[in-house]
């Protein structure tokens, strides 16, 4: 079955640090682009953090120099590590994978179900 299974939200105070894990099965994220998303009840779905398929890594304005997105081939898994967590990062991330960064977009990729994120004092 192919799937995205993501893990390791939760809640944080701010300026803390959370790493989330997006574990591939039924395929390989090798080669693909891969992404990480995040929606807030009543605002619209944000692109976090991308890897194009050549390598290439991404990030919204919001969360430059606070997250690193990376991915280990040999396990499979995408990760998003974030620091110096605010009240404005807590959302649902989901993490994508497809051909392109594009496709993912228009719907040809695999999506994760979601790990909500929640930074509050």
């Amino acid at each position: 079955q192919v799937q995205l299974l993501e893990s390791g939200g939760g809640s944080v105070q701010p300026g803390g640090s959370l790493t989330l894990s997006c574990a591939a099965s039924g395929f390989t994220l090798a080669g693909l682009s891969v992404a990480w998303f995040r929606q807030a009840p009543g605002k619209g779905r944000l692109g976090v953090a991308t890897i194009n398929s050549e390598g290439s890594v991404s990030y919204a304005d919001s969360v430059k120099g606070r997250f690193t997105i990376s991915k280990d081939n040999a396990k499979n898994i995408l990760y998003l590590r974030m620091n110096n967590l605010s009240p404005d990062d807590s959302a649902a991330y989901r993490c994508a994978a497809g051909n392109t960064v594009g496709k993912i977009l228009s719907g040809n990729g695999v999506w994760g179900q979601g790990t909500q994120v929640t930074v509050s004092s």
